[in-house]
């Protein structure tokens, strides 16, 4: 049976397999036709001749555009969907001037290393053919030292990433001159992934790579490209500070696809319990791979990326005696590792990989058949991004959206309309940022120092070099500020808010060897003592956490269960910048203390997802300091509702919840950009998680506040980044229509005594969660009630 037939054929036995409810759209795409243009005659005619030789017969009328504009001197930004041939639109430019001039050089920044091994490959198959000595280098982390001397002075085209221009090229430009002095182009692709603070940081990068290559004397120009946003062109100057030209009619063809939203069926109409949405991405995987084509699953997280890689094992590779069929594929993985999977892609010897959003972007995985999105993607943009892994620009493909059972997910899936009819979301970034932009300045002065009246990008920065020279980084001196304090400020700042000290994973089964690296926040709730670690389904005990050294020993083991660690978040209100009174209440927005402490951990049963034990913690506390906005429940109201004080604290966290999970509808950004708890106004004491150990929240001195007639809650909803970016105040103008939607979120849900689609399930939130958190919402809201 043809390909495209058992595409069909699992499609309708998705159909018939699936209850009633549970398909709520079958979306058909119909192909799309190309629009060829030739190669324009100016276009060197060897680069011509080899990229014919490669397949590229014409170009797309996008990427004749692109030329045309690049040609005539402008900064480009290229807007269109997955796999439409984006990478020549920078490319052709890139190498017909390196080819015209061979001291020209170009560097191409991309947002993580696998994507840049990925394009090397690509340009070094076109280097090879034209047989020029055209010199392209791959400078990261991984770079060995001895070549890092010859790629500074010989290399025509740097590929890197932020992470690495942000520490290892520009505070060493001095020894980059030949760079810098004949810098062309600098190329940012797939610019939808610099967006919150990443994105903030990294448009800070791009004003010290400006300023150094002003220093030298060169004015590149920006070739920039992204998958669909609401905002490109606003968002790449914002970027780069320069006027942009927008290209996005697109000319690339593509294949027929069906896309597939699909909900688990209630099991429990009471509690509003659903299938688990990880089962079901399971069951729906195997149809698909069982008729021999070739998937992809996305999870949300490693751990879960993990336990799919373990069913789907089990499911497929028994029966078919397979080894490497099913694989997985995320961060942490070692290099090697990553470039064998990708490479078993390509040549179609993996049949399914379960991966994290690291395969969302450009990377080349070949063509796939299938996309499964286990739980809805967070935006619009990357569930596009997502589905348009599979299907390349003919024939048919299939895409799948599983909606987990949180508040967010059940919106999307149960409003297909909305999803097809919105545009996508706007990538929103805030260079500006008072902490982000002063990191940078100390950078920037290492780098080159500041002249009078200079500024950066384009803020005034002079109280901030006059702080700074408070603090001694800084000596002012004949109309320049000098770097004086010997700190080597790059190595000091994360662009992913996220501290650099990874952890290292060493397997002791049999000789010690390294297996994999987790980053510093991850490592403390993944790799804590007795966690089962997993690799690419492997199941490893963690023996040994070595928190001074940054190491985790753990040996091979084999258990039903996974672990999932149970965390104290403190919240301490530092600074009220504003606040607002709303029926009943108010609500604000300030700078808070966070400080997590993982306490504990749960033993879950594999596919029953039961809790089958647990244990207890003392792990070091992660602490921060960062802008939240809290909604206050005053004590009148509070000890006015009429259940018992258990039930109320239970409809707190049931508010929480809920609060959690609906407020990224609005912001548009991830779950786990918002960190939630819960306090008290009057003590100022943090309430503890239900999820603690009952002993250690018996002997928690927080938790006696819940009990006096004072208790007035806070529930926090913080910016879960060092220094905020931008989500709490937005929050805070947004709180009626946040409270309100909340609201119709919970009065929509058909469960009697709350579920995970609402206020949460209730063994978790607790008996009466539901009608506890209506309860408040209405008195907030509504005076009379």
């Amino acid at each position: 049976m043809e390909k495209q037939d058992r595409l069909i054929k699992a499609i309708n036995l998705l159909r018939e397999k699936a209850g009633s409810d549970s398909i709520t759209a079958i979306k058909y795409l119909p192909p799309r036709l190309g629009n060829m243009v030739d190669y324009p005659a100016e276009v060197d005619a060897r680069l011509i001749e080899v990229l014919k030789n490669k397949g590229f017969h014409s170009l797309y009328s996008h990427q004749l555009l692109a030329w045309q504009k690049i040609k005539a001197g402008k900064n480009v930004v290229v807007v269109t969907p997955t796999a439409s041939g984006k990478t020549l639109c920078y490319n052709l430019p890139v190498l017909d001037r390196i080819l015209r001039e061979p001291s020209s050089r170009a560097i191409y920044l991309f947002p993580t290393k696998a994507l840049s091994q990925d394009q090397r490959a690509e340009l070094d198959g076109i280097i090879e053919l034209l047989g020029k000595e055209i010199k392209i280098f791959t400078y990261d982390g991984d770079t060995p030292q001895d070549a890092r001397k010859a790629i500074r002075s010989q290399g025509h085209i740097i590929i890197t990433n932020p992470d690495m221009l942000h520490s290892g090229i520009l505070p060493h430009h001095t020894k980059w001159i030949k760079l810098f002095e004949n810098l062309k182009y600098i190329v940012i692709d797939e610019l939808h992934n610099y967006r919150g603070v990443f994105g903030s940081h990294v448009a800070n990068v791009i004003r010290r790579l400006k300023r150094i290559a002003n220093f030298y004397g060169a004015k590149p120009q920006f070739i920039l490209s992204t998958a669909t946003i609401a905002n490109p062109e606003d968002m790449a100057q914002k970027m780069i500070e320069e006027p942009v030209e927008l290209i996005d009619e697109n000319g690339s063809p593509a294949g027929e696809k069906y896309f597939i939203f699909y909900n688990p069926p209630v099991v429990n109409p009471s509690l509003g319990i659903r299938r688990s949405y990880i089962n079901e991405t399971r069951r729906i995987a195997k149809i698909f791979l069982q008729e021999n084509l070739q998937t992809i699953v996305f999870a949300q997280s490693r751990l879960l990326t993990e336990v799919l890689v373990t069913y789907l094992k089990e499911d497929i590779v028994k029966n078919l005696k397979d080894e490497g069929l099913i694989r997985g594929y995320r961060g942490g993985y070692l290099p090697l590792k990553r470039r064998e999977i990708e490479k078993g892609l390509r040549q179609g010897k993996i049949l399914g990989v379960v991966s994290t959003n690291a395969l969302e972007l450009g990377i080349d995985i070949g063509t796939l058949d299938v996309a499964i999105l286990a739980g809805y993607p967070g935006t619009i943009a990357s569930t596009w991004q997502r589905a348009g892994r599979a299907g390349r620009k003919t024939g048919k493909s299939a895409a799948v959206l599983v909606a987990s059972s949180i508040p967010l997910d059940q919106f999307i899936i149960k409003h297909p309309e909305y999803f097809f009819s919105s545009p996508p979301e706007m990538a929103l970034i805030n260079p500006d940022n008072l902490l982000i932009l002063a990191s940078h300045i100390q950078c920037a002065a290492f780098e080159l120092p500041f002249e009078d009246r200079e500024k950066m990008g384009t803020v005034d920065i002079g109280e901030i070099l006059k702080v700074l020279e408070e603090e001694q980084m800084l000596h002012h001196t004949q109309d320049k500020w000098f770097w004086t304090s010997e700190a080597y400020p790059a190595d000091a700042i994360s662009l992913r808010s996220i501290s650099s000290d990874n952890f290292v994973v060493v397997d002791t089964t049999e000789k010690p060897k390294v297996i994999a690296e987790v980053d510093f926040s991850s490592a403390l709730t993944t790799l804590h003592p007795k966690a089962i670690y997993i690799c690419e389904g492997e199941q490893y005990f963690v023996q040994e956490f070595d928190y001074d050294q940054r190491r985790a020993y753990v040996k091979k083991t084999e258990v039903d269960y996974f672990t999932e660690a149970i965390d104290y978040t403190n919240v301490k209100i530092l600074d009220v910048f504003d606040r607002q009174d709303i029926p009943q209440g108010w609500v604000s927005h300030g700078e808070v203390h966070v400080a997590t402490q993982v306490v504990g951990f749960k033993k879950i049963k594999f596919h029953t997802m039961e809790n089958v034990g647990a244990g207890e913690l003392q792990l070091p506390q992660n602490e921060m300091s960062t802008t939240s906005f809290w909604l206050t429940i005053p004590p009148e109201i509070y000890q006015s509702l009429p259940f018992s004080p258990e039930e109320r604290i239970n409809g707190l966290f049931g508010l929480s919840y809920v609060l959690h999970h609906v407020a990224p509808l609005f912001l548009m950004c991830d779950l786990h950009d918002l960190g939630v708890a819960i306090g008290d106004n009057f003590s100022g004491q943090s309430i503890p998680s239900k999820n603690l150990p009952p002993r250690r929240l018996l002997q928690d001195e927080n938790s006696r506040a819940i009990f006096s007639p004072d208790f007035s809650p806070n529930i926090f909803l913080y910016d879960n980044f060092p220094g905020g970016i931008g989500l709490s105040p937005a929050l805070f103008e947004l709180k009626l229509p946040l409270l309100q939607a909340c609201l119709q979120t919970i009065d929509a849900c058909n469960c009697a005594e709350g579920c995970p689609s609402c206020v949460g399930p209730v063994r978790e939130s607790g008996e009466k969660a539901k009608q506890v958190a209506k309860n408040i919402l209405e008195k907030l809201l509504f005076p009379s009630v």
